[in-house]
């Protein structure tokens, strides 16, 4: 009796650890396939998918989580065995593998481009190599009468490769680098005109900032500083400006008026002034008119003509009498 209960305790103690290694190894089968982007195989480890279900279902039945495990360790091995290209053909995808590497290469050279901004000038070859790319996806028909629009742009809800596209073609079109560029393939004659002005802007400001001598620099520099002012307010008018240029002028200002302290009049500012103190003494010309007016008029008293009132007044009485 001793023996056939030992032998009892002892197939179920094996059984429980049984049920223990299956456990353990269910919990880990989906991160081991996420790790390695494959499938298991099970029969390496010496079980059967049966057995593995058989061992694994009294687990299963008591936590709904490690159920989850189950079903998506199974739905991964039934994933594996799928084609890849089961919905557009080789050259559609050689088509989005090149659209990725663009797309990479256009989003590092916005980040590097941040600050200071120069994204027009630094990425348009980049933009322009994206658009091409998206041009050959989005076209009905490329070569061998093959067309990726259907399959690669409208497959599906989220329609990831137009949005993703359209979202960079939002950051250009909001920065408005078409206005400096020739049609996109180089700088306008008046960015690159600009952008020289501000060097020299730039090579006067630090000329005087490391002589430490800043009310010079103000001096010293303020005809090639007007000067920039001057052609941004042209360029402003044209709209010729794009983000680079506005950005820059902005930091250009900030030195000027914050960092070293600099002022100089505007034009515009002296109608202003001139409109602004006309319309401070106008109450004051109109109270000063209205009150010698008025006392022109106290000054004026009316004469009666007596004489001929008299004369009327004795011929009443001669034709009463």
């Amino acid at each position: 009796m001793k023996s056939e209960r030992f032998e009892g305790d002892y197939s179920s103690f094996l059984s429980n650890m049984s049920i223990f290694r299956v456990a353990t190894l269910l919990i880990a089968l989906p991160y081991y396939g996420y790790a390695h982007t494959s499938a298991v195989n099970i029969t390496t480890l010496g079980l059967s998918e049966d057995n593995l279900n058989q061992l694994a279902s009294p687990v299963a039945q008591q936590s709904p989580v490690f159920q989850a495990n189950i079903q998506s360790y199974f739905s991964l091995n039934l994933l594996s065995v799928f084609p890849e290209n089961l919905e557009f053909s080789e050259y559609c995808s050689e088509l989005l593998a090149i659209f990725g590497q663009r797309y990479s290469a256009y989003t590092d050279c916005l980040v590097s481009a941040a600050r200071p901004v120069k994204l027009c000038q630094n990425c348009y070859g980049t933009y322009n190599e994206l658009g091409k790319i998206y041009k050959n996806i989005s076209s009905y028909q490329g070569p061998g009468n093959v067309s990726c629009r259907d399959s690669l742009l409208r497959s599906d809800r989220l329609m990831l490769v137009f949005l993703l596209y359209n979202n960079m073609k939002d950051i250009w079109r909001v920065s408005e680098c078409d206005s400096c560029l020739n049609q996109g393939l180089g700088l306008t004659n008046d960015t690159l005109y600009f952008m020289d002005t501000l060097n020299q802007s730039y090579r006067c400001f630090e000329k005087y900032q490391q002589q430490g001598n800043r009310s010079e620099l103000c001096k010293e520099c303020k005809a090639t500083y007007k000067g920039l002012n001057e052609l941004y307010s042209r360029m402003e008018k044209n709209l010729t400006l794009c983000i680079d240029i506005e950005d820059s002028m902005n930091m250009t200002r900030g030195l000027w008026s914050k960092e070293f302290n600099c002022s100089f009049p505007r034009a515009e500012t002296v109608p202003v002034i001139a409109v602004s103190s006309f319309m401070l003494f106008l109450p004051i010309i109109f109270y000063l008119s209205s009150f010698l007016h008025s006392e022109q008029k106290k000054r004026k008293l009316i004469h009666p003509k007596r004489a001929k009132s008299n004369a009327s007044f004795m011929n009443i009485q001669d034709k009463l009498s």
